[in-house]
């Protein structure tokens, strides 16, 4: 329950801390950390308006995907607090939790009868295609490592002790940052400030939305920024005592935050064409991880 509280209070603020940092670096004043919020919030209050050519797909899938990523939140644990739903194999529950929210947002976008929403619903497809044997890489290798297959007994069995597991640690750090990026549509994959239907991928799948249901789109993403910065914050927690471990949680989303920030200032967005070598490099990097488990717990000794 602690793990789902903070993850909730992350996501209120890490939008702002993202705009902040990119106005900070590019020597504006920008807006306030909890303008995005407020933002969400006006959207909520409003009424949502749906072409004719829609049917319920449309009307029932930001719920459904606001519910998926709410889901996926409830198995993420917090120290030695599991998580809201927590068994053996919940990783995987967490994956295509995701996975059917994602699957009603495509099905939306091409439900609105748009070339152009087809079109993003086809990249955003491909992408999430490219990016799921990462995830499942990086925490097959850590079943591996552990001998566990929920997130709280691999996260509360981790122990960097050598020069090997930390570099272990920073390969999975790098891939989940990596994953939030392209499961969020951010640069250098996506443009969210683009809207040129051409090179959009997300913006355009939800070029239809507006009101409420946009609200909810936008949350959603707060959310799944939030949820896995607390993934990467959970592979440092260990057993510390409560205080310490709420600092690195909160830390981690707000390092994180201003990380994203960073790489929207200095990084240009990928040409279309690369970024699905981009993407598939991820499953490299997962390779690379179930080969230093092995290391480590000694099969190639």
């Amino acid at each position: 329950m602690e793990g789902l509280i903070l993850i909730l209070i992350v996501s209120l603020f890490f939008h702002g801390i993202v705009n902040k940092t990119k106005s900070i670096l590019s020597g504006r004043k920008g807006p306030g950390i909890l303008q995005p919020l407020k933002d969400i919030w006006r959207l909520m209050r409003k009424g949502s308006v749906f072409s004719e050519t829609t049917t319920i797909i449309s009307h029932i899938a930001p719920s459904i995907y606001l519910s998926s990523v709410l889901m996926a939140v409830a198995c993420i644990p917090f120290g030695d607090a599991k998580g809201l739903l927590s068994f053996p194999g919940d990783f995987v529950f967490f994956a295509y939790s995701l996975a059917l929210g994602k699957f009603f947002m495509i099905i939306a976008a091409m439900d609105t009868g748009s070339s152009f929403e087809g079109m993003g619903a086809s990249r955003e497809a491909h992408f999430s295609m490219l990016a799921e044997p990462a995830f499942f890489g990086v925490m097959g290798s850590l079943a591996l490592f552990t001998g566990h297959t929920s997130f709280h007994d691999i996260f509360a069995s981790l122990h960097f002790g050598n020069y090997v597991s930390y570099a272990l640690s920073s390969i999975i750090l790098t891939t989940l940052a990596l994953l939030a990026l392209i499961e969020n549509s951010r640069m250098p994959v996506d443009d969210p400030g683009t809207h040129l239907e051409l090179t959009m991928i997300h913006e355009v799948t939800v070029l239809d939305y507006s009101g409420f249901d946009l609200g909810m789109i936008l949350y959603s993403t707060n959310l799944k920024f939030a949820m896995y910065a607390a993934l990467m914050a959970n592979l440092f927690i260990g057993s510390l005592s409560f205080f310490p471990e709420i600092l690195i949680f909160l830390g981690t989303g707000v390092l994180f935050a201003m990380v994203v920030g960073g790489v929207e200032s200095f990084m240009a967005r990928f040409r279309m064409g690369r970024n699905p070598q981009f993407i598939f490099t991820l499953s490299s990097y997962a390779l690379l991880v179930f080969l230093l488990a092995m290391f480590i717990i000694g099969k190639f000794s």
